[in-house]
């Protein structure tokens, strides 16, 4: 049957390795790419924030121009998803709805209203799967029906499903020649894609991640030109605090879907399979796409997952309610330059290197300032470029070590963890201009630079920029103490998410990171382990912070 098919784009907003898009094509004689630009829905579920939505509409546009080059166009509408399709379905004589099937909730709950409509209009509905490697369901399936919880576990049920299938085919001109685009008169003027201005919103930040599916192409071949350092990619060995991206940066486009994941995975094999040594999960670069499949993977099967309460993984914590302390740690007001420097590029660029993330949602949560998560999560969701349901909310239950992750003794130091690697203080003076011209020996500590120093670098700690919020020493081990507890109390659940299998960070760290734990500890057991006052450490200015370095885990 020739069906008259509207093509919903959502996530996927590329051409490459779209089985939706293409299976509609094949059996319909018209059909109508659409994008629904549901504000209220995009942002109540998922928090975007600008710099996300720049990337979405050059994503849009990008879009748009490939598909005008196969003789198709994109149609782009605002309002209500239900309430636009009910509309267009009678308009355009629709006969049937494609789109791609996700696995969050609020994307489910879409589907079930696009379900409804198709029950009472009878229309065909045509879904595939393509944002993960799997049908993660399978998945759960091959594991007795509940989601493998532990990386290793994971891995051995892929074992036993094999490799994941190959991507199909580009979609091309000849598909568009065979099954039209009808085109409105209006067009232009009704369907393009909107402007920031239009959506009322304004963005003073360069653009150094252009959205789109050949942006992410490019991005991807350039990487590819260098066989080696693909081969041999190993996440321990990125710096968190390189003035250029040590890693990728693909992830913004694995996201939104302008990159296939399974076009990733398989060139990435290609490559393997042409080396005679590379690097092996879960550091490797397959290994981080495992990762990614492995969160969405238990999202899918776990109630609650962007939540604490209800969570059943989630150890439950009596965080800090802080409002004061959150705000100092989400605009940059710390007093500790790393974090700070961080959070200052994460709100200028919405990218961060995944070191860099581990470092501040430490400190927030079980390193220094005892709030939840949750908190945390929410800000990344709005802030960054590949905020994404599952992993988002499945890393920061591994960095507060509420699940998944159980080294809890280890904490980065929110001083000696960045100058490890830029002693300098480069990264610092980027994004921190304000102590530029503090010398390398004190850039890390500005409280600790003698008055003139401080004088001569035009930069007095304390007016121009602030004191450290909290003692790091005092918070951690305070922290540490209540960590345990937690933990002590609630085995049961912590054992749910432990694997047996070494954390991927410890390859080559292992020496430093036990010399930095036994620091810890034993700071801990010589001090005291009373709450910590977060209201009166705030504001305390009389005290000099150690400085333990202690390394994190990698996702």
């Amino acid at each position: 049957m020739s069906h008259r098919t509207i093509h919903l784009f959502r996530k996927g907003l590329r051409l490459h390795d779209n089985p939706t898009l293409l299976g509609a094509l094949v059996c319909s004689s018209a059909l109508y790419p659409v994008y629904i630009l549901d504000r209220v829905f995009l942002e109540g579920a998922m928090r975007i924030g600008t710099l996300r939505w720049r990337f979405i509409l050059q994503s849009l546009e990008d879009l748009d121009a490939r598909l005008r080059a196969l003789g198709s166009r994109l149609y782009v509408l605002r309002g209500s998803t239900a309430s636009v399709l009910r509309d267009l379905v009678t308009r355009w004589g629709v006969t049937q709805i494609s789109y791609d099937s996700e696995v969050e909730p609020y994307y489910v709950s879409m589907e079930r209203e696009i379900q409804t409509l198709a029950q009472e209009r009878g229309l065909k509905t045509y879904t595939c799967v393509s944002h993960t490697l799997y049908d993660v369901k399978r998945i759960v399936k091959a594991n007795g029906g509940a989601p493998p919880l532990t990386y290793k576990k994971f891995l051995h049920v892929l074992s036993v499903l094999g490799e994941p299938e190959k991507p199909v085919r580009d979609v091309s001109a000849e598909d568009f020649l065979r099954c039209v685009t009808p085109v409105e008169p209006d067009h232009k003027k009704t369907y393009r894609v909107p402007s920031l201005a239009d959506l009322g919103l304004e963005v003073e930040f360069e653009v150094l991640w252009p959205g789109g599916e050949t942006q992410a192409l490019q991005r991807l071949d350039k990487h590819f030109q260098s066989q080696g350092w693909v081969a041999n990619f190993s996440k321990t060995r990125t710096v968190p605090n390189s003035l250029l991206p040590s890693t990728t940066g693909l992830s913004p486009y694995l996201s939104l879907g302008c990159l296939s994941v399974r076009t990733f995975y398989h060139r990435l094999s290609s490559v393997y399979a042409q080396s005679k040594n590379h690097s092996l999960p879960p550091v490797s670069l397959q290994g981080q796409v495992l990762w990614r499949e492995f969160f969405y993977t238990v999202a899918l099967s776990t109630p609650n997952f962007t939540k604490m309460e209800g969570n059943p993984i989630c150890l439950q914590i009596d965080w800090y309610h802080d409002p004061e302390a959150l705000e100092k740690w989400r605009t940059a007001q710390t007093g500790f330059p790393w974090i700070d420097a961080i959070m200052t590029q994460l709100h200028q660029e919405g990218w961060i290197h995944h070191l860099a993330r581990h470092a501040v949602a430490c400190f927030l949560t079980r390193g220094d300032l005892w709030i939840s998560w949750e908190e945390g999560m929410k800000v990344f969701e709005e802030l960054l470029l590949d905020a994404d349901y599952s992993i988002n909310a499945g890393n920061w239950m591994w960095l507060s070590a509420s699940a998944f992750f159980h080294k809890f003794t280890r904490i980065f130091c929110p001083v000696r963890f960045g100058r490890r690697t830029d002693p300098q203080g480069q990264y610092l003076r980027k994004y921190l201009p304000v102590l530029k011209n503090f010398p390398s020996q004190y850039i890390y500590e500005p409280w600790k630079a003698p008055e003139d120093v401080q004088l001569s670098a035009g930069c007095i700690i304390g007016k121009d920029y602030p004191r450290p919020m909290v003692c790091h020493t005092e918070a951690s081990k305070r922290n540490l103490a209540l960590m345990r507890q937690v933990r002590e109390e609630q085995q049961n659940t912590a054992e749910l998410t432990r694997d047996v299998a070494d954390d991927p960070m410890e390859a080559g760290l292992k020496r430093e990171m036990q010399e930095e734990e036994e620091l810890l500890e034993g700071a801990e057991q010589h001090g005291t382990s009373k709450r910590f006052n977060g209201v009166a450490d705030h504001k305390s200015g009389s005290w000099t912070p150690e400085t333990l370095q202690l390394s994190g885990e990698v996702m």
